[in-house]
């Protein structure tokens, strides 16, 4: 009997989980799609596990559209031209992107947005916009023209809401809050090209978290030092080439 009290999908969560551990992320983007669905206020080890699908199934095709992308380049600069089959695969990773783009834009609009848990409602918020802002983001990498300019208005858009409620609502030292920061400072710097607003971000952020690590929660300190890693570290790369590109007065107004 108790058995029939426990809610049909629940099952999804431990299939998902089963998928990840064999690496079979396409499975545990159905899963996970599909528990959403029906189950859209999201705990947050849930929350999670959407993120971990999503990001391994895209983040398989990103990887493949830039290499196929790199080889159709040297074969043009070799032949002047690109291969029609070439161009064609590259033209299907980019649909396949944009299909899995489209299906988590359905489900933060349609089911996440509008069904924030109550215990943190702000934290779930930061983390979607974040995400919309990211998933729009990998579009724009792979995306010309017009439709590219709108793809990355719309990404600026879903960050900077993101940063809104992220810098009235959690600590300066809450990873959701300073990978929301990394991001950003990656968005202006690889998409809108605005290195010193990139740099600007990141430093607010990383200064900001280092004036209160005294006060990091035990349970949150290795995710949180770690993303103040990768600030720094994007912040000594961008600086180096900043330097590299312009004069010595731009360069000290980035330092104050």
């Amino acid at each position: 009997m108790a058995s029939e009290a426990v809610p049909k999908f629940l099952p999804l969560i431990e299939q998902a989980k089963l998928a990840e551990q064999t690496e079979r992320y396409e499975d545990m983007v159905k899963f996970m799609k599909k528990f959403t669905e029906e189950s859209p206020n999201l705990s947050d080890e849930q929350r999670n596990l959407l993120s971990v699908a999503y990001k391994n199934v895209v983040g398989s095709r990103r990887s493949a559209w830039r290499i196929t992308s790199n080889i159709e380049q040297k074969a043009k600069e070799k032949e002047g031209d690109s291969p029609k089959l070439m161009a064609e695969y590259r033209e299907d990773i980019e649909k396949e992107l944009n299909v899995l783009c489209d299906e988590i834009f359905e489900l933060i609009k349609t089911y996440l947005l509008k069904n924030l848990p109550v215990a943190k409602p702000r934290e779930a918020e930061v983390f979607y916009y974040k995400m919309q802002g990211d998933y729009l983001r990998y579009l724009v990498e792979v995306t010309t023209g017009e439709r590219r300019d709108t793809l990355a208005d719309q990404a600026n858009e879903a960050y900077k809401k993101a940063k809104e409620v992220a810098e009235e609502e959690l600590k300066k030292t809450h990873p959701i809050r300073l990978g929301l920061a990394l991001n950003y400072s990656v968005f202006h710097y690889e998409i809108m090209n605005r290195p010193d607003e990139a740099c600007k971000l990141a430093k607010a952020a990383f200064d900001g978290a280092i004036a209160e690590l005294d006060n990091l929660q035990e349970d949150s300190y290795k995710d949180s030092t770690l993303i103040m890693q990768l600030l720094r570290d994007n912040l000594t790369l961008w600086r180096s080439e900043i330097e590299q590109g312009q004069d010595s007065d731009q360069e000290k107004e980035l330092d104050e």
